[in-house]
């Protein structure tokens, strides 16, 4: 799986979410996964999570560390459980930097009663893709929310550090995979 840390801020839309948008963006083909930093500002045209489109809901922040991965082989579902463990990931990385409080709500993190971040997964056409934003300077956003720069969290080494736990999970789940013998 590939792994990309982008340094130039980018704009996450929403639009982003898409078929092969890391490898028109950075040359990636295959599964990957990349993280960015930049303002969040997703209108509701491009929303995916059908309940938040349905309310009204929208999702904006001034500044996040924003993920992208692309599966090729995974259906939703297990593209799903793959999104769950990256954000349980993120959680235990958080706790073990000493962040008091953290709390995971299925795809979400929260310190106490303030919001860390957001997350989706869907599919396309040809993959499934996971989008996980976690708030730096969550100044804009529609709830009472909190970012990593108050928690004092450097983002690019948090996201280095998440990127490669997440793909040593993955490795190791495809190792655990083959190591089986089947059962009558």
């Amino acid at each position: 799986m590939h792994i990309h840390l982008g340094q130039e801020p980018l704009t996450y839309s929403g639009q982003q979410l898409r078929s092969h948008w890391i490898f028109d963006r950075f040359g990636l083909l295959g599964d990957a996964i990349v993280a960015f930093v930049g303002p969040c500002d997703v209108d509701l045209r491009h929303m995916v999570d059908l309940v938040d489109v349905a309310a009204g809901e929208i999702i904006r922040s001034r500044s996040m560390l924003h993920f992208i991965a692309e599966f090729f082989t995974a259906p939703l579902e297990v593209t799903i459980l793959r999104q769950r463990l990256l954000v349980a990931l993120a959680g235990d990385l958080l706790s073990a930097a000493g962040v008091a409080s953290l709390r995971r709500s299925g795809d979400d993190l929260y310190v106490q009663d303030r919001k860390l971040s957001v997350s989706i997964a869907t599919a396309s056409a040809v993959s499934t893709l996971i989008h996980l934003g976690i708030n730096i300077d969550p100044e804009g956003a529609p709830v009472p929310a909190i970012g990593l720069q108050e928690l004092d969290v450097e983002p690019h080494r948090f996201a280095a550090d998440l990127m490669d736990g997440f793909t040593a999970e993955l490795r190791s789940i495809a190792l655990a995979r083959a190591k089986v013998r089947p059962v009558p």
